[in-house]
């Protein structure tokens, strides 16, 4: 429990009784709320198919147990991680590529706008035709995803840094490469990082929706296999762990992003 000590009047307002700040407490008073819902809802009925949250915990308990849920994880993870780290390393270079270089970004922002809109659970079905439905597929589903979204937030980051920072750098007599590295790059970084973040959350989406249309393994299977024979729980306790899993991850991002490049968003800093 971190110490108030030090902190202005302002900053102790923010601070809870139990040391937590008073977003944290709303969002677990939200995220409670939330589930409260939920046993509600299970316990009405709303649906047959809709169990309730206890159930849904219980189930999700005894899939970890029996080692389901970990060996779905495990074939999940893989094609997400290669996928995350080929488009994190492509797209970054060619979103800054984009916005140091005119022609890139005429020749580029065009195709990458339009995957980003584009219904990409329709274009699955493709994907089998090309890369069959081994780990290849999986793979170009997650990058379909999360290449757009981390080439274009690179390309604004670095066609909206700071004039005044290049322009001091000039008038130092700065190079061109002392430029880019030295100012440019550094103060994309945070909507860079941002843009990765977005990335592996789309890459989320991008894994489970490979595994539901194209090809029944990891998380994906361990859904449709429960919603076929009528075990709901199980199916929702499958839902909530990719939700949650995605949830931490992404967070976990966002605290590491608040930490190296964005410091001034630190709570009583």
């Amino acid at each position: 429990m971190e110490s108030t000590i030090g902190l202005s009047g302002a900053d102790r307002s923010e601070v809870s009784a139990f040391g937590l700040s008073r977003v944290t407490v709303y969002r677990i008073v939200s995220i409670l709320f939330l589930f409260g819902l939920w046993e509600i809802g299970g316990l009405v009925p709303i649906s047959v198919a809709f169990p309730t949250f206890s159930d849904t915990m219980i189930a999700m308990f005894e899939m970890i147990m029996d080692g389901r849920m970990i060996l779905a994880y495990a074939d999940t993870i893989k094609p997400l991680l290669i996928g995350v780290a080929i488009s994190a390393g492509f797209g970054v270079t060619l979103g800054v590529a984009m916005g140091l270089n005119r022609r890139f970004q005429w020749f580029w922002e065009p195709i990458f706008v339009v995957l980003q809109a584009a219904p990409v659970a329709a274009l699955i079905p493709l994907i089998t035709y090309i890369y069959g439905i081994g780990l290849a597929a999986k793979i170009v589903a997650v990058i379909m995803l999360a290449l757009p979204i981390i080439v274009l937030n690179a390309y604004k980051a670095v066609r909206n840094a700071s004039t005044s920072l290049v322009q001091m750098c000039h008038s130092f007599q700065g190079t061109r490469l002392q430029q880019i590295w030295k100012v440019i790059i550094p103060n994309a970084s945070p909507v860079i990082f941002a843009g990765l973040r977005l990335g592996v959350a789309a890459g989320f989406i991008g894994v489970i929706l490979a595994e539901l249309l194209i090809t029944p393994t990891g998380i994906g299977d361990l859904i449709t296999y429960h919603r076929s024979v009528a075990e709901y729980a199980e199916m929702y306790a499958a839902v909530f762990s990719v939700i949650a899993f995605s949830a931490v991850t992404v967070g976990l991002l966002e605290r590491a992003e608040t930490r190296f490049f964005r410091p001034e968003k630190k709570v009583g800093r």
